[in-house]
């Protein structure tokens, strides 16, 4: 756990300091969450870091046991009154040990993947440590906790161009690691990255998701 802790915190860590020159345009710039703007996520991440079981359920209870509308209300209450204020708070959690319940490892993908829901439409590179990706890759295949990664990729071999990892059987996705991890978790546009004639299905799996 310390270890996994350590891997959240420095990319958390990475992605403040890639948001710190941000302009407001930048800030509220749709992000590859639909409805959600670049500063909805970071608010997102912010709420994920500061929530423990017992604030979860009494949120949960709170907004009728709808997740999104759960979801939506957390993110209002760690906005901040500006964007400057949305960075600090996030900054704040960076080392938070703190979640909701749930498997231990969806918290490292909750940074990695929301991660690249911010950076991709705002053109920001980011070099992500293959066994982290991996790690996070390897258990959302078998999950279909809240975003169905599992069902997305039924039927289908997903093969990693940029690493030694392949998953399932049927007609082939090609890509990296990073997209495929992207796609399996619903980001139609990670599809224009992957090859194969399984593509076609995984695109539209994505899109009947959003």
């Amino acid at each position: 756990m310390s270890d996994l802790w350590t891997t959240i915190a420095a990319e958390r860590g990475a992605l403040a300091t890639d948001l710190a020159d941000l302009t407001p345009t930048q800030w509220d710039q749709p992000s590859l969450c639909p409805g959600w703007a670049v500063r909805d996520v970071v608010a997102h991440l912010s709420a994920t870091a500061s929530l423990n079981p017992a604030s979860f359920f009494a949120g949960m209870a709170k907004a009728r046991f709808n997740f999104d509308r759960f979801a939506n209300d957390q993110i209002a209450k760690h906005l901040g009154r500006d964007a400057a204020a949305t960075l600090s708070e996030f900054r704040g959690v960076q080392h938070s040990t703190s979640a909701p319940p749930g498997p231990k490892t969806s918290w490292l993908g909750e940074v990695v993947i929301h991660g690249a829901d911010i950076r991709r439409p705002l053109g920001i590179p980011h070099t992500y440590d293959v066994a982290t990706v991996r790690q996070v890759i390897d258990f959302y295949k078998g999950s279909n906790m809240l975003i169905g990664a599992k069902k997305r990729i039924a039927g289908l071999r997903l093969s990693a161009t940029d690493c030694d990892w392949q998953h399932g059987q049927g007609d082939t996705v090609e890509g990296p690691l990073l997209s495929l991890l992207l796609a399996m978790t619903g980001r139609a546009n990670a599809c224009a990255e992957l090859a194969g004639p399984g593509v076609a299905a995984l695109q539209s799996r994505c899109a009947s998701a959003t």
